[in-house]
């Protein structure tokens, strides 16, 4: 037992330190990409919004935006980018409102 929650800690510990060197962050962004795309972002904007999303925001934050539902005469998805923005504003968190509406707005520029 004692074999076991050693072993444990360990693998806890190589993981954290894998996020914390960044190792984690491809598979983070892929994943941030897809659920922007399935959200109505287009491709393009999806990939270059994740990134910067993914540099800013904390998993948890993340999981946040992950979970927003559609509101009673909305649409499942998103029809583009202002209907995101407008979802995300519901959850309450300006720094993410923050991060997702400049993201936007840098990556539609060419400039994010």
């Amino acid at each position: 037992m004692r074999k076991l929650l050693i072993f444990i800690l360990l693998l806890a510990a190589i993981g954290g330190a894998a996020i914390y060197a960044g190792l984690a962050n491809p598979l983070i962004e892929r994943r941030v990409k897809s659920a922007l795309v399935e959200n109505g972002i287009g491709e393009k904007r999806a990939e270059c919004m994740a990134g910067r999303m993914v540099d800013r925001l904390t998993i948890a934050q993340l999981i946040g935006l992950q979970n927003m539902r559609a509101q009673e005469g909305e649409t499942e998805n998103p029809t583009g980018v202002g209907d995101f923005i407008k979802r995300v504003r519901r959850i309450g968190d300006t720094e993410a409102v923050a991060v997702v509406a400049s993201s936007a707005g840098l990556c539609a520029i060419g400039i994010g």
